[in-house]
């Protein structure tokens, strides 16, 4: 027997959006989720505009078309900052991003001194310069691009260890110097980065608050879906789809952790 309710397609590169995931279902726990994981383009992060904004806008309107959900949420900050409007423009549902938690780090900061840890490919967009400009003008703002994080957070969830030296490594550049010394905020601008929150922590010897957008999305998802009326479920149980050929058992059964009992290969050049 069929159920009405809402249901949700929760997009990434990878694994990242299933910090998201863990968010949505802790918010709207009925909530029906779909996942699409664009393995076969990443790591975002590495990627130019051009490329990102040439690929998402079809392949989300086709992933749309697809599934049908009645929401669709860019769990990556990446996809996000670049191709968001044009996103938008291509399906017709609404269409939630991300935007890096740059607001909630400067007002909570109590040195003046956060870090902005993501990609490459967000941390180097404009859009990025006018979220410090607007809600932390006072703030010494240190910015750390990292693809070897989102590679150390799709092993961690494919049952591999994390490598603590690339860790420590990629993130020692934000607590170099006198200002690095007096940042008391981290803000996690790419959805991989609080899967590694526990290693994040051990990596470094200051106080520090690590703050992504998680919480914030799924509160953005709950007010839109509260104007839009319940529909009929899909009666399968709740799938990723992952693209390309990364569909491996112990993979899937990280997906299974957080609620996606199914995981399907779908290729795409």
């Amino acid at each position: 027997m069929s159920k009405s309710g809402h249901h949700v397609l929760v997009f990434d590169s990878g694994v990242g959006g299933l910090s998201v995931v863990s968010e949505i279902r802790a918010r709207l726990p009925k909530a029906y989720l779909s996942y699409a994981a664009d393995d076969a383009f990443r790591p975002y992060g590495s990627k130019t505009e051009s490329q990102l904004r040439a690929r998402l806008p079809g392949l989300l309107a086709t992933l749309v078309n697809m599934l049908n959900p009645d929401a669709v949420v860019i769990a990556c900050n990446t996809a996000s900052t670049t191709a968001l409007p044009s996103i938008r423009a291509a399906v017709k549902i609404p269409v939630i991003g991300v935007v890096p938690a740059i607001k909630p780090a400067a007002e909570q900061s109590l040195t003046r001194a956060i870090g902005v840890l993501g990609t490459p490919g967000t941390v180097r967009r404009e859009y990025v310069d006018k979220l410090i400009a607007d809600f932390a003008p006072d703030c010494h703002v240190l910015l750390k691009g990292s693809t070897r994080l989102v590679a150390e957070a799709e092993a961690k969830l494919a049952g591999q260890p994390v490598n603590m030296n690339v860790v420590r490594e990629e993130i020692a550049p934000l607590f170099a110097g006198r200002v690095g010394a007096d940042i008391d905020a981290v803000v996690l601008a790419c959805t991989h980065f609080p899967l590694l929150r526990d290693e994040l922590r051990a990596a470094v010897r200051q106080s520090v608050n690590w703050i992504d957008s998680g919480e914030a999305i799924a509160r953005r998802l709950e007010d839109v879906l509260s104007d839009i009326t319940k529909c009929e479920l899909p009666t399968h149980t709740q799938t990723a789809f992952l693209i390309g050929p990364d569909t491996d058992p112990v993979r899937a059964r990280a997906f299974t952790d957080y609620g996606f009992t199914k995981t399907i290969g779908v290729l795409r050049r």
